[in-house]
């Protein structure tokens, strides 16, 4: 890489069950104004924009278009938009500028998941030949991986509940988190994962800066470094995998420089218990690692901005000086088929 690139701010709304009352557009324009103002930068001082959502989950084609109305339609923008998660948005953006293009960029994400039934939205995901047409929702297929890991002695049930809990106790001191605090770990939902195991239903969105060399320490006293980026993708068909292990999630951390030394700090996007367990092994995170202090997908999951709030998450931790070396993670696809890593540094103090 020939340009340093940081993430020098990051915003993000209050993840709510429903905003049944708001529009994408009017959910999106304060976290919008919010991460600029943490720059003084204005739209017109952008030079890259690109977003990441979901038209599956929107109910329309190209609902993007009409998000752009939060941006502004004046000055004219250079904008993408990625079918993904906004994780996969910041990639883009990333290599944006590292062509030297643009010194700055805009990323944001949005999704709203309590319009409809999002384990069956999910269901559009899979292979439309042999699996699609059994209808397998997204936390019968979760189960299925926890219960290969059971059956494997990676975890049992009350590890399962351990990690619930602690996500939802750090979940407390976030104030966008959806779930916050001590919470029953419930029922079965599909066995063997209880409505505690898995992620809230709710809309939200996220937005952050990236910015190159100087551009960055000028925008921010202490930038979050991209020191490396990776995304890797397992098989399409559930059943050529090994669901208790994520080959793609080590091979993007290796490629990131994920192993070159130890992260104090893990944002992993786990909308599972059973996904932590999985994950940490992948990225040999040991117990000294602070791993979703944020409290992690299980206190907030806004679908499409989820993995776009670790990145967030992670950087900010960066900002403020708790965190010196960072791993964000971001899934896409049923059971981590599709895995995003990247490592964030800060200045040395």
């Amino acid at each position: 890489m020939t340009r340093e690139i940081a993430v020098v701010a990051f915003a993000q709304t209050d993840t709510q069950r429903t905003t049944e009352e708001q529009s994408e557009v009017e959910m999106l324009m304060p976290v919008l104004h919010d991460v600029l103002e943490r720059t003084g930068l204005k739209t017109a001082d952008i030079g890259f924009t690109c977003s990441g959502s979901s038209d599956y989950l929107a109910g329309r084609a190209f609902s993007f278009t009409l998000a752009l109305d939060g941006v502004g339609a004046w000055p004219p923008i250079s904008e993408s938009h990625v079918e993904m998660d906004g994780a996969w948005a910041l990639y883009e953006a990333w290599t944006k500028l590292l062509t030297g293009d643009a010194d700055t960029a805009l990323v944001y994400a949005y999704g709203k998941s309590s319009p409809g039934s999002v384990r069956d939205v999910l269901t559009r995901q899979l292979d439309p030949y042999y699996l699609a047409p059994l209808w397998p929702d997204s936390v019968a297929l979760a189960a299925l991986q926890a219960q290969a890991l059971i059956d494997a002695g990676d975890t049992d049930e009350p590890a399962l509940a351990g990690i619930a809990a602690r996500s939802r106790a750090d979940g407390a001191g976030n104030p966008h988190a959806q779930l916050r605090g001590p919470l029953p770990h419930g029922d079965y939902l599909v066995r063997p994962l209880r409505t505690g195991d898995c992620p809230p239903i709710g809309d939200g969105a996220a937005a952050v800066i990236l910015a190159a060399g100087k551009r960055a320490r000028e925008l921010c006293e202490r930038p979050a470094w991209i020191r490396g980026i990776d995304h890797r993708i397992e098989a399409h068909a559930l059943g050529v995998r090994d669901l208790t292990d994520s080959p793609s999630t080590r091979l993007a951390a290796e490629k990131a420089g994920a192993f070159e030394r130890p992260v104090d700090t893990a944002e992993l996007h786990a909308p599972f218990t059973s996904q932590e367990v999985v994950l940490r092994k992948a990225l040999k995170l040991g117990d000294d690692v602070r791993v979703n202090p944020s409290g992690g997908a299980l206190a907030a999951n806004p679908i499409m901005a989820a993995g776009l709030v670790r990145i967030g998450e992670a950087a900010a931790r960066v900002h403020r000086g708790e965190s010196d070396r960072a791993l964000a993670h971001a899934t896409s696809g049923p059971c981590l088929q599709q895995n995003l890593v990247a490592v964030l540094e800060g200045d040395p103090r």
